[in-house]
């Protein structure tokens, strides 16, 4: 089932804006097939930037327990979407996440969420890395984070190059990932099966 979302202030308005933004376009926002649409669409860009509301730091701490494990932790493959802050069109893709605790570590499907928060915002994929690599260093104080993004962005495939097949990847890293040696260490467990 899915979570219930609560919308924000200023949901009518945003639906008032989509209203004048179809006229703009030429169509008749009082057609049969439109005249949801403008609160359809306000409610779909709450839903979208709901990220602005949530606190990933807290959810890590919510979630925070004391152990000795000081071996690389890896959740990879976390799907996400967000919206290009240029364009506001999806770019979509998978997260790969890694820490190397530091006396305390967090439940694996706070990681996941972290992921969703931030791009849960309007975005650009270098920021969303950083900022989830940014988020468990901070909360966690871990050893080390290493994040990788692997996204196909809608900017590039509808408009402008029209790149279908392109994907763009980031990584940061932090703490002992710095060294080459743990960073492969990090990329060959991503890419076994």
């Amino acid at each position: 089932m899915a979570e219930q979302i609560e919308y924000r202030e200023g949901l009518d308005e945003l639906a008032g804006d989509y209203r004048r933004i179809l006229q703009l376009l030429g169509e008749d926002p009082e057609r049969e097939g439109l005249q949801k649409t403008p609160m359809r669409v306000a409610k779909a860009m709450q839903f979208l930037t709901q990220g602005y509301t949530q606190d990933a730091h807290e959810v890590l701490r919510q979630a925070l327990f004391r152990e000795d494990y000081s071996q690389m932790v890896i959740v990879k493959d976390i799907d996400f979407f967000s919206l290009c802050e240029h364009h506001m069109l999806p770019f979509y893709g998978k997260a790969h996440v890694a820490y190397i605790p530091n006396g305390y570590i967090t439940g694996l499907s706070k990681i996941a969420r972290v992921v969703d928060i931030f791009a849960h915002r309007l975005q650009v994929q270098e920021r969303l890395t950083l900022q989830i690599k940014q988020c468990i260093q901070d909360t966690l104080h871990p050893l080390g984070v290493m994040v990788v993004v692997e996204a196909r962005h809608m900017c590039m495939q509808m408009r402008g190059v029209e790149k279908q097949n392109s994907i763009t990847t980031t990584s940061e890293f932090s703490g002992a990932f710095n060294q080459a040696k743990t960073r492969q260490e990090f990329m060959n467990l991503l890419h076994h099966q």
